[in-house]
């Protein structure tokens, strides 16, 4: 085995110290290039909507923004009605929909959250859900 000198560990261990910094500076470029995992793309916002839907009014729009900057709800700032009584309405991360209605099925869009509540209703009036 040959003899290392203090110079040769010292030259090693720099290089090695060099290609991790180097490696950890490229990554993240090369990931924001496309290569790697792309970068998320921002969600598109739901359209509004007014229709009935089997005997029920249901409606779907922009919210403004609460003073101070909060949105009311989870559903950021997008309000859902059925007959003008609001239905409480969450984005996923993945973009699907659910409702305090139909918590466990998530649907693409916030009409389809409200048309899934009518649904699950069975023409049962929607009570307000209590603000925290």
């Amino acid at each position: 085995m040959p003899n290392i000198t203090r110079r040769r560990a010292l030259t090693a261990t720099a290089a090695l110290a060099a290609t991790a910094t180097v490696t950890a500076l490229v990554a993240p470029a090369a990931s924001a290039a496309g290569h790697g995992h792309p970068m998320p793309m921002p969600m598109p916002k739901p359209q509004s909507f007014d229709e009935v839907y089997k005997g029920r009014r249901i409606q779907g729009r922009p919210m403004t923004t609460a003073p101070g900057g909060h949105h009311h709800e989870h559903g950021g700032d997008y309000q859902v009605l059925i007959d003008g009584v609001p239905l409480h309405v969450m984005r996923n991360a993945d973009g699907s929909w659910i409702s305090i209605v139909s918590h466990y099925d998530p649907v693409s869009t916030p009409r389809a959250a409200a048309r899934a509540a009518v649904d699950e209703l069975q023409g049962a009036p929607l009570l307000p859900f209590p603000a925290n």
